[in-house]
């Protein structure tokens, strides 16, 4: 998986480039992973809300990081480092999720809201799951967590945690917590990026909105 987006305010680039990229990355978003998929592209000079009624995941494990991405939507190339906090899920499943990334100075319409929406019948339902986040606020419940286990450590074989962590810019010996379970509610965040092995999303529903803000986006 590899992807160079660098946003655009061009409406055509906004209509071509950005909607297919914003759908592809659409997830529950605690966000990516410079984990096993990640270091494979860099990020894009936006980020993005995500909401979410429940998240319920199985191979949780917690550890910081790095995502490498573009300065600002605006043309150029500089590429900055991000600090995040990177969530990754064996197997999750999302009930009522919501997305949304504002574009801005878009010619003619200024503004213009990209609002993804699915699982409010059916959970999406993800596996490997990376995300990396830089705001969270949820209600979150753990069934066997351990706090304070070395990043590298929180994938070992049989342990039953989150998938591995392969990245050159995670510090292994870092702090790190797993779980077996976790379970989100009333989820509400920002990231900078998502990826997963899989991620199936029915009921989905994707519009195009002038303008921001609550009304508008996710909340």
């Amino acid at each position: 998986m590899q992807s160079q987006a660098r946003g655009g305010t061009r409406w055509k680039r906004f209509a071509v480039v950005m909607v297919p990229s914003v759908a592809a990355t659409a997830a529950i978003g605690v966000g990516l992973a410079q984990g096993a998929l990640a270091a494979s592209f860099a990020v894009s000079g936006q980020e993005f809300k995500v909401k979410a009624g429940y998240l319920e995941g199985y191979g949780f494990a917690q550890y910081g990081g790095v995502d490498m991405g573009y300065a600002e939507i605006k043309e150029g190339d500089k590429v900055v480092p991000r600090p995040v906090a990177i969530s990754s899920f064996k197997n999750a499943e999302i009930h009522d999720m919501c997305q949304s990334v504002v574009t801005p100075d878009v010619p003619v319409f200024g503004k213009i809201t990209l609002k993804l929406t699915a699982g409010k019948s059916d959970p999406v339902v993800a596996k490997n799951l990376y995300l990396d986040v830089t705001e969270l606020d949820a209600n979150a419940k753990f069934t066997n967590i351990d706090i304070g286990v070395a990043a590298k450590d929180t994938a070992k074989p049989g342990s039953g945690w989150g998938p591995a962590v392969k990245d050159k810019n995670i510090n292994q010996n870092g702090f790190a917590q797993q779980a077996e379970k976790a379970e989100l509610t009333n989820v509400e965040q920002k990231a900078w990026a998502t990826t997963a092995g899989s991620f199936e999303l029915k009921g989905l529903s994707l519009r195009l909105l002038r303008g921001d803000g609550p009304k508008v986006e996710c909340y």
